[in-house]
């Protein structure tokens, strides 16, 4: 029994998220209009929207950010993307960086609680028909630390020079229903981002030349207790596209499930995730 549960916290901790210069501040201001009364509607690749409007700045420790509202508002926080859906940020000396903490350690704990769930589910479908699926009924604990900014683009931008973006830390334990303790997963996730270049974007709003390229790769390394030798780490890259004056036109996410390819029968495919501007309004500073 023990050994059948050590192979469950193996497959269940086994865990994936998953030169140029552009100038001076105020040219970078242009890739993020904050004017009250704008909006930007996009639409992923299953047709559900996602519009973001402009309100009114908010004050946080001392500190001015802009801010967006969203609609829907965040309800899954599995499905939540900090890159595209920011609620504050802010134009530094150094860089452009978007408050995400809380959203961040949300999004991670129900992210691993999914692929939790979902595991132990593909895992007892595994098992003849009526044999007793009660070993893979586990108690689990998710804990996540994070930094409170995640450093969305440096000010001046450079080409094809990697930046630290963003580093989470996240710890799930995992006990017997009756309390017996079968193992931690410690993972440090690190995110890093690097401006590929400029591109023209086709998009349902139109076509938008000069788009920043930026893509943002995450890994996640992971330390076992009790110790395993199988134990990859996951990788995801996410990739953005900003328009001159307009903003976020596109973006795009694929994220690798690693542990579920750890054996055939639990094989699953990379989810993708992308989302196209489908109309905006810019209201004039004037």
């Amino acid at each position: 029994m023990l050994k059948r549960f050590r192979n469950v916290i193996t497959l269940l901790l086994i865990f994936g998220f998953t030169a140029g210069l552009l100038g001076d501040e105020s040219e970078i201001v242009q890739y993020f209009p904050n004017t009250l009364g704008s909006y930007w509607v996009y639409k992923d690749q299953d047709g559900n929207e996602l519009t973001r409007r402009a309100v009114e700045d908010e004050e946080v420790a001392e500190k001015t950010y802009h801010a967006f509202s969203y609609e829907p508002t965040v309800e899954d926080w599995a499905g939540y993307a900090y890159h595209i859906q920011p609620f504050l940020y802010q134009i530094g000396e150094e860089k452009i960086t978007f408050s995400v903490g809380d959203e961040v350690k949300e999004t991670i704990k129900a992210r691993l609680t999914k692929e939790i769930e979902t595991t132990i589910e593909k895992m007892k479908k595994t098992v003849p028909p009526g044999a007793d699926t009660s070993s893979f009924d586990l108690n689990y604990d998710v804990k996540v630390e994070a930094q409170d900014h995640f450093h969305l683009l440096p000010i001046p931008v450079t080409f094809n020079e990697e930046w630290d973006a963003m580093e989470i830390n996240a710890t799930l334990t995992l006990s017997e229903p009756g309390g017996g303790d079968l193992g931690t997963g410690h993972f440090t996730i690190s995110e890093s981002g690097n401006v590929l270049g400029t591109e023209t974007v086709e998009t349902p709003a139109g076509t938008f030349e000069e788009c920043l390229k930026i893509e943002y790769r995450t890994e996640s390394v992971l330390l076992l207790t009790p110790p395993s030798e199988t134990d990859p780490p996951g990788e995801s890259v996410t990739t953005l596209w900003l328009a001159p004056n307009v903003g976020i036109v596109k973006f795009h996410q694929e994220d690798e499930g690693m542990f579920l390819n750890t054996i055939p029968q639990l094989n699953s495919s990379p989810t993708i995730k992308t989302f196209e501007l489908t109309k905006y309004k810019i209201e004039s500073d004037d």
